[in-house]
């Protein structure tokens, strides 16, 4: 028996209200372990978060944890919180584990397991994770059905190869909780006990004691001893997770080997679809996610090339309330609309912390730079390790109607002017200058401006400079009259049902009506879509709308308002009233020199509830699979769950869930065969479904709204409510203005000759563009003294060949060097090197603790790495010279 408790920091209750009951239930189990020597052990759930919300709280039991810890009777970690697994980017999980055991570790120790008790279902990338950070058991139980895992130790193999022993909590983490006092003869009847024992695979059975915020059970080791004096057949004790792996470890059985990612909903709930409850949340989380590892971590890493402090205290803090939202509920939003709202609240705080982080090393590094007696300067910055040209959008403010942009040879660089507003009044009122006797450029108009700007061959995990100065002509954008916009390209022209033709011009393939928009009605909570019972769907091709073209050298916007009329909630639905105005505005954009058409769409959704909007684009081929990307690579996904539909047609009876195929991804969804590639690259929910007769479409979700927290008898999770079905969620309405942007891509190629990967990572990544000019100093930048320029006027740190694609460059948490991943984000194994710029005294191949595997040769500054296999990341630390 392992006494524990799963304890959610935050779920129909707040983080706040939680703390306060964890600091009774924490000291009872330190007293309790102190007190009675027959508590050998208690289970803090697996997570450090909970004993650090405690000792904030209480520091003077510091000493009593760490006596605790050290004895093993106190278990805690290895996460710092219990996170989702299929949300949160490969970073994100592994920080929030080996964040959790550094703590862990300062306390005494943590529990060497994979202890997943709760996380809604189990993602293929994890035994890899765990294997790196030197976890080579997991304890689990959501997604491995009995009828996947008959039995409940076996070895799961992930996407990469990599395997773990798994020890599955064969009927929950909960069942010993049930433990009736008043009738403990029966317990090898009732309790689910009868099913734990025929999982089983040797005769060590696993029976958790605990339950969801249960405090310990005082009486354990009374109810063991009657336990053991009423069933002579079994020996009852109370152990540790580590104690039980190694007495069934010892027995020696032979484990069957079960591989892939697990998400079946048929004996437990997986919740499916969460993926896309509250989609602003999981907007806020897609871009902070991209932005902490594609922008802040790599461009502080190139900052201290020059001289500047890595920000590593900081980065830390803003990880840390990643990892509170990472939680697997919050994660999933399945909370109350005021646990949303804490949410909210730290992704903010996050954002603004990262945000003026990079303008403060985009600045620092900037006013460094050889400016040539230029009054204003972009410098652009990239945090790839590839060469990149491309258009930058950004609104800068320029002090002239007409200008030009000239990099440091004085070429002239392309751009568009999409706006222009006079701000005169507002920057120059707002100019603080340090030494008001210094002179300074004080110009006499100042325009924001709203720009689409051309650069080339920006150098890999580096900057290069630009300046403006006046001139008499500026290229602006123009309306058109077409129905169509077109670059090197695409053509893509405008049906009269508002459906897109889309030309790939290389090829002159042309897919038809693309782009549909299709609504529906969400009879769900905030667990899981569910159609409503009475359903009817409204495309986009039925409505009336208008449309406008806008052209320039650089940039083609075609933009479609449609004025959908659906049901105003549910009710309306169900009698077929199409009553109410969903204004729907989509962008396409097509950027010159560039292979995608970007989408932007604008929604009006203040007046409608309980649905979900949704855009279909057509492969127009047969698909059997999707390709989909994982925290680290990617992975095929059969286009249906076939064996299990059959199962439920026949045993509704036995799934708590039906056995959708609504997915999940990090940046890209994929279809396709040997000739030809449609991928789609999400910034905002990341969930999709193939459908259609041949399965040739992909649909995307854009979001979807409901009002409860739980809600019993739904179409796709029939029986009882998840959470709490008397909780309300009027936010999760989203009656708000609401913005998505997603890219598509299209490729006469395979997937992997297609590189979605890379281009899916350079999407997520864009180019940093710095302006500055002493004018701006004040409440816009805030001042500065003045340094001297003493940087060149382009400089790179690193560099690859772009075979492997970067997850982070980071400072080394407890070294004084630099830990670079990257990964296979396709199914060919390929080969890699890094080249720096700098001198490189030390190279080594490294586990996910920072912990050298192998040293890596060094020639000439650049270090070779191993060749990965599919779905394989890498870990390399660095020191300079």
């Amino acid at each position: 028996m392992v006494p524990h408790t799963h304890w959610d920091r935050e779920w129909f209750f707040t983080s706040s209200r939680a703390k306060v009951y964890l600091l009774k239930d924490v000291q009872d189990v330190l007293t309790r372990l102190e007190e009675d020597p027959r508590f050998s052990c208690f289970v803090l759930d697996g997570q450090a978060s909970l004993i650090v919300d405690y000792l904030k709280w209480r520091p003077q039991d510091e000493e009593r944890v760490r006596k605790l810890v050290s004895q093993k009777k106190l278990i805690i970690g290895p996460w710092y919180t219990q996170t989702d697994q299929f949300l949160p980017s490969g970073e994100n999980i592994i920080r929030n584990l080996t964040y959790g055991m550094r703590i862990c570790e300062k306390l005494g120790g943590y529990q060497k397991v994979a202890y997943v008790p709760d996380s809604f279902g189990q993602e293929s990338s994890m035994p890899q994770i765990y294997r790196e950070a030197g976890l080579e058991n997991a304890v689990l139980w959501r997604g491995f059905s009995n009828q996947e895992a008959p039995k409940s130790e076996f070895i799961w193999q992930g996407e990469d190869g990599s395997r773990v022993k798994v020890y599955r909590m064969a009927c929950g983490y909960f069942i010993g909780g049930l433990i009736d006092e008043n009738n403990l003869d029966k317990i090898m009847q009732e309790n689910s006990f009868p099913e734990v024992e025929k999982e089983a695979t040797t005769n060590q059975i696993l029976f958790p004691q605990g339950s969801d915020m249960a405090p310990i059970r005082f009486n354990l080791p009374d109810l063991i001893e009657k336990l053991n004096e009423l069933h002579t057949k079994y020996c009852f004790k109370i152990s540790s997770l580590e104690d039980y792996i190694s007495a069934v470890n010892q027995e020696k059985t032979r484990f069957s080997i079960i591989d892939g990612e697990h998400d079946s909903g048929r004996d437990m709930r997986v919740h499916k679809s969460n993926y896309s409850s509250r989609a602003d949340l999981k907007q806020f989380n897609t871009f902070l996610q991209n932005y902490l590892t594609n922008v802040v971590e790599p461009l502080c890493s190139l900052g201290t090339r020059f001289g500047l402090e890595y920000p590593q205290a900081e980065i830390e803090s803003m990880w840390e309330k990643i990892f509170e939202n990472s939680a697997h509920d919050s994660m999933a939003n399945c909370v109350s609309d005021s646990v949303n709202n804490d949410i909210l609240h730290r992704y903010k705080e996050v954002k603004d912390i990262a945000t003026s982080i990079v303008e403060l090393t985009l600045r620092e590094i900037s006013v460094r730079v050889k400016n040539d007696g230029h009054d204003l300067t972009l410098t652009v910055f990239n945090t790839l390790t590839v060469s990149r040209t491309g258009i930058i959008r950004r609104k800068l403010f320029i002090p002239f109607k007409k200008f030009e942009i000239i990099d440091p040879l004085g070429n002239k660089v392309p751009f568009t002017v999409l706006s222009l507003k006079d701000e005169t009044a507002e920057i120059n009122g707002a100019t603080i200058q340090l030494n008001p006797g210094d002179e300074i450029y004080h110009p006499d108009h100042v325009y924001e401006a709203d720009l689409a700007i051309k650069v080339e061959n920006i150098p890999p995990m580096g900057y290069k400079q630009f300046y403006v100065h006046e001139a008499t002509t500026s290229d602006e954008i123009q309306k058109s009259t077409d129905r169509s916009v077109e670059n090197e390209f695409y053509k893509i022209e405008l049906n009269f049902d508002g459906s897109l033709e889309i030309t790939d011009k290389e090829s002159n393939q042309i897919y038809h009506r693309q782009a549909i928009l299709e609504e529906n009605g969400d009879g769900g909570d905030s667990y899981n879509y569910s159609p409503a019972h009475d359903d009817n769907v409204i495309y986009s091709t039925d409505q009336s709308f208008t449309w406008h073209a806008f052209k320039s050298d650089l940039v083609e916007q075609l933009t479609i308002s449609f004025k959908f009329k659906v049901p105003k909630d549910l009710n309306a639905r169900k009698e077929g009233k199409l009553d109410t105005d969903l204004p729907v505005v989509l962008k396409i954009l097509l950027y010159k020199g560039e292979k995608l058409v970007r989408f932007h769409l604008d929604v009006d959704n203040r007046e409608v509830s309980d649905h979900r909007l949704c855009i279909d684009f057509d492969s127009e081929i047969v698909n059997k699979f999707t390709v989909a990307d994982l925290q680290f690579g990617a992975i095929k996904r059969p286009v249906e769950k076939d064996k299990d539909l059959a199962n439920w047609k026949l045993e509704k009876n036995k799934w708590q869930e039906k056995p959708i195929s609504i997915n999940t991804m990090q940046s890209f969804v994929a279809v396709g065969n040997d000739l030809f590639t449609l991928a789609l690259f999400p910034q905002g929910v990341r969930e999709y479904e193939a459908i259609g007769k041949n399965h040739s479409k992909l649909r995307l979700t854009l979001f979807r709204t409901y009002g409860m927290l739980g809600k019993s008898d739904l179409l796709y999770r029939p029986g009882r409510a998840s959470g709490d079905a008397t909780v309300e969620t009027p936010d999760a309405e989203l009656h708000k203005e609401l913005s998505f942007d997603f890219a598509l891509y299209l490729a006469e190629r395979d997937f992997d000759s297609a590189e979605v990967a890379q281009a899916a990572k350079n999407y997520n990544t864009p180019l940093q563009i710095f302006e500055y000019a002493e004018f701006l100093n004040g409440r816009l930048l805030f001042p500065f003294n003045r340094v001297a320029r003493d940087l060149p006027q382009s400089a790179s740190l690193l560099s690859t060949r772009g075979k492997l694609i970067l997850s982070t460059i980071k400072k080394a948490d407890e070294r004084p060097g630099w830990v670079i991943r990257l990964y296979n984000g396709g199914f060919t194994a390929v080969e890699d090197s890094l080249l720096f710029k700098q001198l490189v005294k030390h190279a080594e191949l490294v586990d996910l603790r920072d912990e050298c595997k192998e040293n890596l040769a060094v020639e000439e500054n650049r270090v070779f790495l191993p060749k990965l296999e599919h779905a394989k990341f890498v870990s390399v630390y660095i020191e300079f010279a």
